[in-house]
């Protein structure tokens, strides 16, 4: 399908907030999930509905099983995996949903890495901006922010860009259909781990107190964030240059944030905002300079 050129239809610009609104807001959901069910039960629930029924009605993607399974690891066992875990009493959704953006500098240090591509400056000027808000954040530790929750989210950030490198070995695939069926590989070892390190009374008793509004939520994570959110954002990319979609990704935080502060009270100090403010505009610059660059050199 040919890219569009022309600027983005107030439609389609629409969708794409409500994609980056349905990722921010999500944290929020989690949380609530994670009241009654352990993270790791929770983590195996999410991926087996993001694989049921939808393996059944769409192909296996032109992927090979090895990368299937790399990218349902990295993403399922690694990245959901540490996050809920972390959420579940050492980090605040609003944080969570800053920190996790993290996997884009790690990202680049993969590519470096495997592919020897070359930092170019504006990235490591990016990445210290970036590195500065972490660090603010992690000098604020409290209560509802612990070390331990920012290490584990900066970990799942890290299997998230091992995702990424994963996903971008696949090539050009159907999105959901590389999601779904990558997703079959992530649910044995989370049920397998939460049997082993959360325990069968604990998996009972969780389900026990689920209600309602637990799982909706857990379907929240595979419906409105996987099949909505990747659909449509792929759907998007399909339509417009990345140049014109990938910039609205830094609006997760945002979202992420304001939902965890108006719903969760979230308490929002001088400290919080300035880290919020240095992490999002090294993401920002990373983002945005070749854009500009190429802009200004047209």
């Amino acid at each position: 399908m040919t890219r569009r050129t022309t600027p983005l239809t107030w439609r389609h610009l629409l969708l794409i907030l409500a994609v980056v609104a349905v990722w921010g807001t999500n944290f929020v959901i989690i949380k609530f999930a994670l009241a009654h069910l352990p993270p790791l039960l929770l983590a195996a629930l999410r991926f087996a509905l993001a694989a049921f029924p939808l393996v059944l009605l769409v192909r296996r993607p032109a992927a090979s099983w090895g990368n299937l399974a790399l990218y349902g690891l990295a993403i399922g066992v690694g990245q959901f995996a540490l996050l809920f875990y972390a959420m579940q009493r050492d980090i605040t959704p609003g944080l969570a949903s800053l920190v996790v953006q993290a996997q884009v500098f790690f990202t680049v240090a993969l590519a470096v890495m495997i592919d020897k591509e070359r930092l170019r400056p504006y990235q490591w000027v990016a990445a210290l901006i970036a590195l500065t808000g972490i660090v603010i954040i992690a000098s604020h530790t409290d209560g509802h922010t612990t070390l331990a929750g920012l290490l584990l989210t900066l970990g799942a950030a890290f299997f998230w860009a091992l995702g990424n490198v994963a996903s971008r070995a696949a090539g050009p695939v159907d999105v959901l259909a590389y999601v779904a069926w990558s997703s079959l590989f992530a649910v044995p070892p989370l049920l397998l781990l939460s049997l082993w390190l959360e325990g069968w009374p604990r998996i009972a008793a969780g389900l026990a107190q689920a209600d309602a509004a637990t799982w909706a939520a857990v379907v929240w994570q595979s419906l409105g964030n996987t099949i909505f959110g990747y659909g449509v954002w792929a759907w998007l990319l399909a339509r417009y240059p990345a140049a014109t979609v990938a910039p609205f990704s830094i609006l997760v935080p945002v979202f992420g944030i304001g939902a965890s502060a108006l719903l969760m009270g979230e308490s929002l100090p001088p400290w919080k905002l300035l880290a919020t403010g240095l992490v999002m505009a090294g993401l920002a610059l990373n983002l945005l300079w070749p854009r500009l660059a190429a802009a200004r050199r047209g």
